[in-house]
């Protein structure tokens, strides 16, 4: 690889217009919102800034970026089934950040840390080829088709978050929604350094509410699991 081609991998990032979220920061309670505060403070990873030091925070545990949480139950769950890993979730919806950072500090899970924040923006402080694993559990499907821009998981994002995998690292991909599982399939083929595809539901996984909801109403879970080969 040229010295061109390895500083245009090293500055690649994800810049463009759409969120892939909707943002719904819902308010707190002055009790509530004083934790939060005070928890961040010390819990807490911001979006913005230079790049992180992972042996600072978490010693030699290997990390794993989980992406879009939701209300934390599955984070907390697999955080306290493995304290041998570090954790960082990143999650824009305030109850949920609550939560995981309401079991990081009164469980305790001090090998849990939380971006409250946009994964787009806080990738470029995640040095390359640094992570163990990232999870991207039942991302928001944007159902509408004018809307399939705002998915989390295409070509471009794909392409940073391979970046930040170690070799040998895996990017776990779940979904209830076929024609995303499909998208996400052809994604990571064409990303040229990823080999996998879909696999069984891990029994490791745990059922949040919302793969629950969809499981309710019909739909079933897809799993897909990639690892960096080059």
């Amino acid at each position: 690889m040229s010295g061109v081609d390895r500083r245009e991998r090293a500055e690649r990032v994800v810049e463009r217009p759409n969120t892939t979220f909707k943002p719904r920061r819902r308010s707190l309670s002055d009790k509530r919102q004083s934790e939060l505060e005070a928890w961040i403070a010390r819990w807490g990873l911001a979006e913005n800034g230079p790049a992180l030091d992972w042996p600072a925070l978490f010693g030699d545990r290997p990390v794993v970026v989980d992406i879009g949480f939701g209300r934390g139950e599955g984070t907390i769950d697999m955080a306290r089934a493995d304290h041998d890993t570090a954790i960082v979730g990143i999650e824009v919806h305030t109850p949920g950040v609550v939560a995981v950072l309401d079991a990081i500090e009164n469980d305790p899970l001090p090998h849990v840390r939380v971006v409250h924040g946009d994964v787009l923006r806080f990738l470029t402080r995640v040095p390359r080829d640094s992570l163990n694993a990232v999870r991207v559990y039942f991302p928001d499907p944007w159902p509408k088709k004018r809307h399939h821009d705002r998915r989390l998981v295409r070509a471009d994002v794909v392409d940073v978050l391979v970046d930040r995998l170690r070799l040998g690292g895996t990017l776990h991909l779940a979904t209830d929604i076929d024609h995303y599982a499909h998208q996400m399939l052809e994604t990571c083929a064409a990303a040229g350094r990823l080999e996998g595809g879909q696999i069984e539901r891990p029994s490791w996984r745990p059922v949040t509410r919302f793969e629950q909801r969809g499981l309710d109403e019909g739909r079933a879970p897809i799993d897909l699991l990639f690892t960096r080969t080059s």
